[in-house]
């Protein structure tokens, strides 16, 4: 499929800037030869100025037609075929097998937005009937739901070329909830993000969506300030490292009129076992905590970066067992270049700090390439990490810091010294729950998710998840970027009072034409109001 290069605005194809981006081979480094044009401040201003005028004719389409057009992009996707998954494993070294997943996932929760779109409840329609006669005072007719905010940003991630990309959870949930959307692609897989672009771009031109419904734009850091400050948007999606995702925030924040910016930042996702699980599962627990910490070369924003137990033999037996696990784990190709620098700058630092001991490396470190990750353990002490924050900073890939307390005490005062985790996991037994009951408490401070004899690695795709949690972890702790509870990030309430039946939206009619659950004076019901 043929890759042009150049910024989508709307349906346009554009390069007017002189600069260029270029992705690289990810397993070789060596540079591909298409490149991608830099949107200049005034491509973004077209693409911003069109998602807003698309806004209102967006907005006014039924259910089914938003509907349509997200499974449009899903079948899209699919017909794309292999020249996706090729493209994406060249620009990210992400195996095939995981690629095809992946892009499952995030058709699969296209369809699934589809659905909440389409039965409709989702806008949380509330309504209160009025009481002329109430006294001292009357009520008035009063009528509440959600309605979209307006053009929404998305900043595309490294990790995930399709679910937290171009049409990956952020794009699929502000477009369900009527928000006309601006991708920003990553600059290190551009070429998978122009033909998923393309793809997005098709769907809206089958189902007759309004020109810049969505656009998408190359760049770096001054295309996503650019975007950012832009008067008429009005929202942003991000995942990706604590700087730029401040950087986003804190531009968003500093605009005249700020705006919400809904940025997942990472998270080392700590990891609690307690004494009864040692005594009971030792071997199995070490064995399942090497995957979650060395799959995907741990490039998941959920990977356990910090584990802890309580000193003795049984957590002694727990290292050895770990550190076997991860000595066989073989080094493999990070998503780019950068990343790799990072994560190898990491691991120089912890294991140059006072009190850490580096206590297994995988066997093949000696003959990684530069852009290779070699899975690597650390231990250290309690006392020595907590007089020591910086060890409690995320290094993105595969390592891991086992941390020693000397009793249950140390362990809580661990725990509340932890930053805000998308994450925490527990393992133990029904009488350890009972015992560390406290521990359990502090940790639900910590993390918007709570694994229970575990592992936080596999993120379920439905209408329960959580993903997002307390600060750094997430901007706002009260959304999520998966699961169907995604979309209300990108809408706002709206109460009508009194207002005119004719005027009325369906949502809100006494009718209830679409046959939706609302609220009815207190009371949850599908039923019309009489």
């Amino acid at each position: 499929m043929t890759i042009h290069g150049k910024n989508f605005i709307g349906i346009t194809l554009s390069a007017e800037g002189t600069e260029q981006i270029f992705a690289s081979a990810a397993v070789s480094g060596e540079r591909l030869p298409e490149g991608f044009s830099v949107a200049t401040c005034e491509e973004v201003n077209r693409a911003v100025t069109l998602a807003d005028r698309a806004a209102a004719p967006y907005r006014a389409l039924s259910a089914e037609q938003r509907a349509a057009f997200l499974i449009a992009i899903a079948e899209e996707i699919d017909v794309l075929g292999d020249a996706l998954i090729e493209r994406a494993a060249t620009e990210t070294a992400l195996p095939v097998v995981r690629l095809t997943g992946e892009r499952g996932r995030t058709t699969g929760q296209l369809r699934m937005f589809a659905d909440v779109v389409h039965e409709g409840s989702w806008v949380q329609a509330r309504i209160e009937l009025p009481l002329p006669d109430r006294k001292p005072l009357p009520r008035a007719d009063l009528r509440r739901m959600l309605i979209p905010l307006g053009p929404v940003a998305v900043f595309g991630a490294s990790n995930f070329p399709f679910a937290f990309s171009v049409a990956g959870g952020d794009t699929a949930s502000a477009l369900a909830a009527g928000c006309p959307v601006i991708v920003k692609a990553h600059p290190a897989h551009p070429g998978t993000s122009e033909l998923t672009a393309s793809a997005v771009l098709r769907a809206a031109e089958r189902t007759g969506m309004p020109d810049g419904v969505f656009s998408m734009v190359h760049g770096a850091k001054d295309t996503g300030l650019a975007l950012i400050n832009h008067p008429l948007l009005q929202a942003a999606g991000f995942t990706g490292s604590l700087a730029a995702g401040r950087a986003v925030f804190d531009a968003a924040a500093a605009r005249p009129r700020p705006i919400p910016v809904y940025a997942e930042m990472g998270s080392v996702n700590p990891v609690f076992i307690l004494p009864g699980a040692l005594a009971e599962r030792s071997e199995a627990i070490a064995a399942g905590l090497a995957t979650s910490i060395t799959a995907g070369v741990g490039q998941f924003c959920t990977n356990p970066g910090i584990s802890a137990g309580i000193q003795g033999e049984a957590l002694n037996n727990f290292v050895q067992n770990l550190a076997k696990g991860v000595t066989a784990a073989a080094p493999g190709t990070m998503l780019h270049p950068g990343i790799s620098k990072a994560y190898q700058a990491g691991v120089e630092r912890i294991s140059s700090a006072s009190g850490v001991e580096v206590t297994a490396v995988s066997e093949g470190a000696s003959s990684a390439s530069p852009l290779q990750a070699a899975p690597t353990l650390f231990t250290t002490t309690a006392s020595t990490f907590l007089a020591d924050h910086t060890l409690a900073e995320e290094n993105f890939g595969p390592s891991s810091m086992l941390v020693e307390a000397g009793g249950p005490e140390e362990l809580e005062q661990l725990a509340r010294s932890l930053d805000g985790q998308l994450t925490a996991t527990v393992h133990g037994t029904p009488e350890d729950f009972e015992l560390y009951a406290s521990l359990i408490t502090i940790l639900e401070t910590k993390a918007g998710r709570l694994v229970f004899n575990g592992y936080p690695t596999g993120v379920e795709v439905g209408t329960a998840m959580q993903h997002g949690g307390p600060y750094p972890s997430t901007t706002d702790s009260r959304s999520t970027s998966v699961g169907t509870a995604a979309i209300d990030r990108f809408v706002r309430p709206i109460c009508y009072q009194d207002m005119p039946a004719a005027l009325l939206p369906a949502e809100l009619q006494d009718a209830n034409p679409l046959g939706i659950l609302r609220m009815v004076n207190g009371e949850f019901t599908r039923d019309a109001v009489s």
